[in-house]
């Protein structure tokens, strides 16, 4: 437990020195922006508590219904998740809690052939449209040439570490694979598969939640089921957050121990991974000009 504890602290300290570091490199446009969208989260944390979060709970409750009850109305949340499975959206990890506050666990399967599906699609449009742009690119990057002839003799075992980890997130960790040519859709899906387990948590964490905003169930419920399901909830938070900070610890030591390597292609490549952002599909206007 103390080592859990000790690897989350770990975690939570490199996402803010990465947070601190990647806002000091933003524009003053940039820098509006974010502090733009945290006053429209604090609006919207004022408005939740002026309506009170159990009547905004019951009311969404009562749309996931509504499109249970549609004969298609899974086809939505898919379609969803394969849009904002391209880059710059955001949201797949909301989609997947709406997967399970609208089907329960049965929303585990919708919601893990929305993200096969849509990370392959994702995968694959972007190597069509910007193939010449990537060959361009990688044949002129030392960096990044050598992070491919890394990934090339590691193998699968490698594209699993880095599709699994948190960094980058869901649709840029999509255009970042597009942008590794010696990665097979065959290798990128095996890898995706990967990531089942934490769309179950996901999927389970949002059926609970379903549970404990429908006002009739919650009276029918004594406070002891009550406290259960809030505790299933923040248990189920709580693996998906020692699981990412585990993996985020396996990648930062391998790319530690890329640049312990003898290997000049081994420290290019590890310098390549801390980069990420640097990669010809993930560039601001990359989705722009092919």
């Amino acid at each position: 437990m103390l080592v859990a504890l000790t690897r989350g602290a770990c975690f939570v300290k490199g996402l803010l020195q990465l947070t601190s570091s990647k806002y000091q490199k933003l524009s003053l446009v940039g820098k509006a922006l974010i502090w733009f969208i945290l006053f429209f989260y604090f609006c919207l944390s004022a408005f939740i508590l002026v309506v009170t979060p159990a009547r905004i709970a019951q009311f969404m409750y009562d749309v996931a219904q509504d499109i249970r009850h549609l004969p298609y109305g899974y086809t939505i949340l898919i379609v969803l998740t394969i849009v904002v499975s391209f880059p710059p959206f955001i949201g797949h990890t909301t989609l997947l809690n709406l997967f399970g506050f609208t089907y329960g666990l049965q929303g585990f399967f919708p919601a893990a052939f929305a993200s096969l599906a849509g990370s392959a699609i994702v995968f694959v449009t972007l190597r069509i449209m910007f193939s010449k742009r990537l060959h361009s690119w990688t044949s002129t990057n030392e960096k990044w040439q050598a992070l491919e002839a890394v990934i090339r003799s590691r193998g699968v075992g490698l594209i699993i570490l880095i599709r699994v980890s948190s960094f980058p997130p869901w649709a840029w960790s999509n255009s970042l694979f597009a942008s590794i040519a010696p990665v097979s859709l065959f290798q990128f899906f095996i890898a995706t598969c990967f990531i089942l387990p934490k769309v179950m948590v996901y999927v389970f964490v949002g059926s609970r939640i379903a549970r404990l905003s429908d006002g009739e169930q919650r009276h029918h419920m004594d406070t002891q089921t009550k406290i259960i399901n809030s505790l299933l909830v923040v248990g189920g938070i709580s693996i998906s957050v020692l699981a990412s900070s585990l993996v985020y610890h396996f990648m930062q030591k391998e790319i530690k121990r890329l640049h312990d390597s003898p290997s000049e292609r081994d420290e290019l490549a590890a310098e390549a991974l801390e980069a990420t952002e640097e990669a010809p599909l993930l560039g601001p206007d990359s989705l722009i000009s092919p």
